[in-house]
């Protein structure tokens, strides 16, 4: 008789209030190395929000201060939570990401057995192999929910270290800045998009062979429809009717583009005058940017009614100078900001001149001009007490979040604000006193520098170092819509995948032509015949369903290669030309679960707009809530679709408004508890809703 099969040994298992049987853990690390964890995946799906799950992120805070484990409405378009820390522990990340960073993912997760990082592409383990896991370990302490974690690996115990050290030093700093001053960092780094070949998690993918039929039977349908165009017409585009829409009007169209993109150099005069003092930015700067940005769009919609176009020439037209709107927006909003930094700056500059200009007292304290600095100034202020304070506590970074581009110390409430008045009064000031008033000074000029300096390491982009022609010619030819003082680039330009991107980006412009031709042209051509003839609008509604359902599969097709041609093809060789490093251009929306992970996925570079400029704005300008900010950005949202589609169709109905304006009631319907957590059941309605929408939407803007 054959011997039992040897049966792996298993830990006993242990209570179900312990965390250490969970999968996944979340909570802090201290210094001494007891770790505060809790078992929970709400906190950690990346499926549901979207976001990179994390299994471990070491912190310094107190152990009350563990993660919460509820994902609220509030926090739909909050991105406070998921900038990429070098020194966190990521799972389920693109594998562009340094292997180091990467913990274990799957079964072996649970026993954390080491792997050695395999060699990537270029045979080097850093730039684009993986670690399978890490080792690490939890030792149980009389206390529940804390552990020993310790680590062999010399790596993951640094990175441990310094995330410790560096949470610490930031404790008191870390408040958010974005609802302060209205923007919000966006996070740049290197990465590759998802079916980039560039990108080893395309290769490695397990539904690789998928990607190959799809394009296969792209092809073959291809062909299939160019022989029978061939063999009806003569022709593989058949009739060629859409060929003849996009030919016509071309050079018009060219220099029309041309224009729209010289127009966006008026920001580069227009912060000319605002860096020399001639406009203001905060106290109507931004006014007139915002009118001109209105007459820069107003002009574009009415000179393409005046063309007459026809709607690829329109909407190609619009959708440009929408991209032109938005990269102009966050040209000027940015630097007119900075303009206020820099501003700030130069007046306590001079505030410190005029400090180190005093005479400190020296009297001895029993003296009467020692009582006077003691007692109050004229302003109000306990100069004593300000400087016992001030040398007790310490200075901290960033004193007065709230006025980065203020210049009305009269009026200010901050530590600066208190000794500008104090310097102003005139008041008796002795040596400590001057020199605590000197750290408070430096301490704030230096934080301003810093914000001038951005993401620009070197400093060569530091305000106002970036008003260069050259600098905004450079931005507009990025492949990003928020403006950035620096962004990650790559050494030199692979021409090779310039070339295969260029082939793949009119390739595909030909199967869609093809597609066109033969399946959608005949629908509208109805539809047009429809109306033409005079049919009423009760026939016409009865030929609604077929019309529905023979564009069903036709829109589906054109509606993915669209999004495939601009943001993989398109955009990756912009990208490249310019060296631009970062191509997180999209997320992984195909498996959106909801409508909100769907909006912020599938268009990264109109998101990161929309975030720092309509959400996060409005928070910290308007003083908006977070559920008003998410509606006035679907609001904005709305309305631009249904202008491209009134544009397009020449008619206002509204359709396209109402149904983006549904997607709120949608995505609150998905967290409720018949949709929450049914990952399979969200994604099944998503896909219905895009496979049914865009012929439904269509149909009713042709049909009535």
């Amino acid at each position: 008789m054959a011997e039992p099969a040897a049966v792996a040994p298993q830990r006993p298992p242990l209570e179900s209030q312990d965390t250490l049987d969970a999968t996944q853990l979340s909570g802090t690390l201290g210094r001494d190395g007891i770790a505060a964890l809790q078992a929970g995946q709400a906190a950690l799906s990346s499926v549901r929000e979207g976001t990179e799950a994390r299994d471990f992120v070491p912190q310094s805070q107190s152990d009350a201060a563990i993660m919460d484990a509820d994902v609220s409405d509030d926090t739909i378009e909050d991105y406070d939570e998921i900038e990429l820390d070098p020194d966190t522990l990521v799972a389920n990340a693109r594998k562009s990401m340094n292997g180091a960073y990467r913990p274990a993912v799957g079964p072996e997760s649970s026993v954390m057995s080491t792997q050695q990082p395999k060699p990537g592409k270029n045979g080097k383990n850093g730039k684009y192999g993986k670690r399978g896991s890490i080792q690490i370990r939890l030792e149980k302490t009389d206390r529940k929910g804390r552990y020993v974690l310790t680590a062999d690996d010399p790596e993951i115990r640094e990175i441990l270290r310094q995330g410790v050290e560096r949470e610490e030093l930031e404790a008191s700093d870390k408040k958010p800045r974005a609802r302060v001053r209205g923007f919000r960092d966006m996070v740049f780094t290197r990465q590759f998009t998802t079916f980039d070949r560039q990108n080893p998690a395309s290769s490695d993918s397990p539904f690789f062979g998928f990607f190959t039929l799809f394009w296969i039977g792209m092809v073959l349908m291809f062909l299939q429809v160019s022989l029978k165009n061939w063999r009806e017409y003569g022709s593989i585009l058949g009739d060629n009717e859409i060929m003849k829409l996009m030919n016509r009007d071309v050079l018009v169209l060219g220099l029309t583009d041309a224009v729209m993109c010289a127009a966006c150099f008026e920001g580069y005069l227009f912060q000319l005058l605002v860096r020399k003092g001639y406009l203001n930015w905060g106290r109507g700067g931004w006014i007139i940017q915002n009118i001109w940005q209105s007459a820069y769009l107003g002009g574009v919609v009415g000179w393409a009614y005046f063309r007459d176009w026809p709607w690829t020439h329109t909407i190609f037209a619009l959708l440009h100078g929408l991209v032109f709107v938005m990269k102009q927006h966050s040209y000027a909003f940015y630097n007119g900001y900075l303009s206020g930094v820099y501003r700030r700056k130069a007046l306590l500059e001079e505030m410190l001149n005029n400090l180190q200009a005093m005479d400190p007292v020296t009297s001895p304290p029993t003296s009467p001009s020692s009582s006077q600095f003691l007692g109050q100034t004229s302003s109000g202020i306990d100069l004593g007490d300000f400087a016992k304070k001030a040398d007790s506590a310490g200075i901290k970074r960033r004193p007065s979040m709230g006025h980065r581009t203020s210049t009305n110390l009269q009026t200010e409430k901050s530590d600066v604000a208190s000794v500008a008045q104090a310097i102003e009064a005139g008041s008796a000031i002795d040596v400590d006193q001057m020199q605590t008033f000197e750290r408070v000074i430096k301490a704030e000029i230096q934080d301003l520098t810093k914000e001038l300096q951005g993401k620009s390491l070197d400093g060569k982009n530091a305000y106002p170092k970036n008003l260069r022609l050259g600098n905004l010619a450079e931005f507009i030819c990025l492949p990003t819509l928020v403006y950035e003082l620096d962004y990650p680039r790559q050494d030199s330009i692979n021409w090779w995948y310039v070339l295969e991107k260029t082939t793949a980006t009119f390739g595909v412009l030909c199967v869609m032509m093809v597609i066109s031709q033969a399946f959608i042209y005949p629908a509208v051509a109805k539809t047009v015949r429809m109306k033409e003839i005079g049919m009423p609008i009760e026939e016409r509604w009865r030929e609604f369903p077929f019309i529905v359902s023979d564009m069903l599969f036709p829109l589906l097709i054109e509606q993915l290669l669209t999004w495939y041609l601009i943001w993989e093809c398109i955009l990756n060789v912009l990208a490249e030309l310019t060296k631009f490093a970062d191509r997180g251009f999209y997320g992984d929306w195909w498996n959106s679960v909801t409508w909100d992970q769907y909006a912020r996925d599938w268009n990264r570079p109109v998101h990161n707009f929309l975030l720092r400029h309509v959400y996060h704005s409005s928070i910290s300008t308007f003083h908006l809530s977070r559920n008003s900010a998410t509606f006035a950005t679907f609001l904005l949202s709305a309305l631009v679709h249904e202008m491209c589609m009134a544009i397009m169709f020449k008619k206002v109905r509204g359709y396209l408004f109402w149904m983006q304006l549904l997607q709120m009631p949608l995505v609150a319907f998905s967290r409720s508890r018949l949709l929450k957590g049914r990952v399979v059941l969200g994604n099944v309605t998503f896909w219905l809703g895009l496979f049914v929408g865009p012929s439904f939407l269509t149909s009713l803007y042709l049909v009535i």
